[in-house]
This record gives C-alpha cells, structure tokens and sequence, in this order.
C-alpha cells in the first residue's frame, strides 16, 4: 500500500499516451526535437503546468525506467545536478535533490517522495513514475539555496511499437524567487527536449555504468 500515491493515481497517470487531455485551458507551447509541449496557466501563481509527448527512439521503456530511477547514474549523466540522494527521515524514504541554476540566481532545492509501478493494462505493458514534494520530510533548509516546496511530476512510458519508448510527463515547479520569465520558458522549451535527449544517451550507456559500478 502507497503512503504517497492511491491505485487511481496510477491508473490515471499513463492515459495520455492514447489520448492527449487538453481541454480546460492547455495550449500548445513549442515543439522541438520531436517533443510537443503543452502548457496550461495558474492564476494563484502565476506559473505554468506542462504537458510533454514525445519518443526516445533507441531505448526500451524498461530501461528508461530503470536509468530514470537510478539516481548515483543520475548524478554522473546530468550536469544540472548539485546533490541527489535518498534517504529515510522520521521512517519513510524521501529524495533529496539540489539543482544548480545560472549566476547569479540561486542554487534549488527538493524534498521529494517518488514511486514507480509497471502495470499491466489489457496486455499493454506500462511503466509509471509518480513523484511529489514532501515538505513535511524533517530535511533542513541550506543557507543560499532556496527550497522547492511546490512540485510534481508524472513520467508514463511504453514501448513505441519499434526499439523506442512512448513518453508522456507532466509537471508542475514552483521554483520561488524571482526568476525572469525568459528563463522559465528557455527551461520548458529547451531544458526538457535536452533532458530527454540526454536521458537517451544515457540510456544507451547505461550497461557498461552498471558493469563497472555493480557486483
């Protein structure tokens, strides 16, 4: 039994592989490297919620879901990571991670709990990844960074037919302060496509990390 995430969460999370959800707002934001990003608007903070589709081409979606959780192998392939590591505070696991952001903004952090489930649905095999900040993990606030207390994200894939992988993600970030606009949309419309692109060389060099760092 989750502590974090219900059965319908799951349940709801891989659907917009058949059929995008967009009604209620969602526009249609940019298109790059074959990754179509949507995007809806929050009036309470005036903040956007994207919608993302795209296909990583030459990887299964169980290896994607296996470099996607893997966070020391995330640490070596992103360089936007500062720190990443999970941890059990007060009995239950949650992730702790630092973000490195440009000068002269500040550096973010998250508290975070994830959960991943492969679930079978009328013999379509698909692979969930529900993640949610956890502000009430007891993990202290650093000095100069700023933490993230407002952030989800769903990751739902499947295989494209061919070697590839189908994925939908969306996800929310209120990342406080007063970051420009330019750099908000610049991390929507160029960060995600450069992530997945790098998720799928990741992917592929995915093996020989495991050889090399496990017995």
């Amino acid at each position: 039994m989750s502590l974090h995430f219900t059965d319908e969460d799951f349940l709801e999370a891989w659907k917009e592989l058949d059929k995008p959800q967009l009604e209620g707002g969602w526009e249609f934001f940019t298109e790059t490297m074959g990754v179509k990003i949507y995007r809806l608007y929050d009036k309470e903070t005036g903040l956007y919620e994207y919608k993302v589709f795209g296909v990583l081409a030459t990887c299964t979606p169980e290896l994607c879901a296996d470099v996607y959780m893997d966070l020391p192998y995330r640490k070596q392939w992103d360089g936007y990571v500062k720190e990443l590591h999970e941890k059990d505070y007060d009995g239950h696991s949650a992730i702790y991670w630092e973000v490195k952001y440009p000068f002269p903004l500040s550096n973010r952090d998250y508290v975070y709990v994830r959960e991943r489930r492969d679930v079978d649905v009328d013999s379509r095999k698909i692979w969930v990844v529900l993640a949610k900040s956890s502000p009430q993990s007891p993990l202290p606030e650093k000095s100069g960074v700023q933490r993230v207390n407002d952030y989800k994200q769903t990751v739902a894939m499947e295989s494209d037919g061919a070697c590839g992988t189908k994925v939908f993600m969306n996800y929310f970030d209120n990342p406080g302060g007063n970051i420009p606009t330019w750099l908000v949309n610049w991390a929507a419309k160029s960060g995600v496509p450069a992530f997945l692109t790098d998720m799928q060389k990741a992917c592929g060099n995915y093996s020989s990390y495991c050889q090399k760092n496990k017995k």
